[in-house]
């Protein structure tokens, strides 16, 4: 009965989020499309931009946000409700901050993107995009802490109404900006923008007018904002580096794709293969998303043995989805890339990768739960040493080795994530079988406690990995 009850729990925050997730998803297949319409230089230089924007500013802002999960979820079990807000409070003006550096790093991006060996034409387009893409950096900055607020206490019906009335009007806004007013690439980076600014008012606005108990605005002062940050950071710098460690690794990738013999049409069929990867990691991430709440809201209740529990049907759904995608992965090879170009080069690249990239998602659904679990329990520090091991000692030797030294080319590059892939998801496991759950529920009580800044705990116990 109580894996039966966990199934349901489980369902109804991960159903909402995998929908909101894939409609964010969304606008980045519609700017894409888009993308593709303006051109060859234009798919490869707005590629080369998403993929440096994401990796270098949207994944900051979104593994940063990270640190926030744990303390929240742990905080909205052990019923210290003020905790959330401040927490709200505390990461909001935490990102805020990243952005300055981040805008910086893009105002600048052209000299550097001409050192590292890119195309001239492609890197012109690609700062263009990221200048007009800083809203959208801002817009996100929002848009996590506020997710992860209401996330926490279990609301998430509220994200995806705001997400699809936002989404519906992204195609139109594209339309707009890129050929009405005619700002052709900078349109499409706005849109983007422009569509997340639409999400936030849409929470915000459910926030003001319902009659939900939790605000993020209620059990904040301003001493209390200045208290309590050592938890956050202790949780929020590991899963910065977590997270980039992953994410830096496909922006490594296009580079790469730069110094072959075709570089243009590998860049574009990199980005078009990035953006389904990233529709394909849309339900781990939503699962791992759920699981790091529900393992956090029973640890915090003082109960280490459903967490266990919640821990375990997560990995078992993710593995399953894992093989599915591998399925679908190889059924739509022939006609994927033609939904974005009619490109014959670009088109042969995309169909002899899409089975290695199903085949790359049967290690990294299940892998991207175990580290919802690392979250949940608020362990970042192992899921740095895992992706640092995987991805940087495995993953990239393996990729650059079948890429250049046995003449792999583009596929060598595929070959090298799969290798990441597989590697992490054993070190996951291992890490999660592992875990002392009691001692985990131990470590919950005293971070909410270290969190709420009433004291000066030491957080020895944060910092300890079991």
């Amino acid at each position: 009965m109580q894996v039966g009850d966990e199934v349901v729990s489980i369902g109804k925050i991960a159903g909402p989020i995998m929908i909101l997730s894939l409609l964010i998803q969304s606008r980045s297949i519609i700017s894409m499309f888009f993308l593709s319409h303006l051109g060859r230089e234009e798919l490869a230089g707005g590629s080369l931009a998403m993929g440096f924007g994401n990796i270098t500013g949207i994944s900051v802002i979104k593994g940063l946000s990270f640190g926030m999960d744990p303390i929240c979820g742990q905080a909205y079990g052990a019923r210290r409700y003020s905790v959330l807000s401040q927490t709200f409070h505390r990461t909001l003006y935490m990102l805020l901050l990243t952005c300055v550096p981040v805008c910086i790093l893009w105002l600048n991006v052209e000299p550097i993107f001409l050192r590292l060996g890119q195309d001239p034409d492609a890197t012109k387009i690609a700062k263009v995009f990221l200048v007009a893409f800083i809203p959208e950096l801002i817009a996100q900055s929002l848009l996590h802490p506020i997710r992860t607020f209401l996330k926490s206490q279990g609301i998430t019906t509220p994200l995806t109404v705001s997400a699809i009335c936002a989404v519906l009007l992204h195609p139109l806004i594209n339309y707009l900006f890129t050929m009405y007013f005619r700002l052709g690439v900078r349109g499409i980076a706005l849109a983007l923008g422009f569509t997340t600014f639409n999400l936030n008012l849409g929470l915000v606005i459910y926030m003001v007018v319902s009659e939900t108990p939790l605000k993020p605005w209620h059990g904040v002062t301003m001493v209390s904002v200045f208290q309590g940050w050592k938890p956050l950071l202790t949780l929020a710098l590991p899963s910065l580096i977590s997270v980039c460690l992953e994410f830096w690794w496909y922006e490594i990738m296009l580079f790469l794709c730069g110094l072959l013999d075709n570089p243009k049409a590998s860049v574009a069929a990199m980005g078009i293969l990035i953006q389904t990867t990233g529709v394909l990691y849309n339900f781990p991430y939503s699962l791992s998303s759920c699981i790091s709440t529900r393992v956090s809201q029973a640890l915090g209740a003082g109960r280490p043995s459903r967490a266990h529990l919640a821990a375990n049907i997560g990995l078992f759904m993710a593995f399953a989805f894992g093989l599915l995608a591998f399925v679908t992965m190889i059924v739509m090879r022939s006609w994927w890339g033609t939904l974005f170009t009619d490109e014959p080069q670009i088109i042969n690249l995309i169909s002899t990768v899409l089975p290695i990239l199903g085949l790359c998602e049967v290690g990294n659904s299940p892998q991207t739960v175990a580290c919802g679990v690392l979250t949940g329990t608020a362990r970042p520090k192992d899921g740095v040493r895992i992706n640092l091991c995987s991805f940087y000692i495995v993953g990239l030797p393996v990729a650059i080795l079948t890429t250049f030294t046995f003449k792999f080319g583009f596929k060598g590059l595929w070959f090298g994530l799969l290798a990441a892939q597989f590697s992490c998801v054993c070190m996951m496991m291992y890490t999660f079988v592992r875990t002392d759950w009691k001692h985990q529920a131990k470590r919950a009580d005293e971070l909410t406690t270290a969190s709420a800044g009433t004291d000066d705990l030491e957080t020895s116990l944060l910092t300890t990995d079991h």
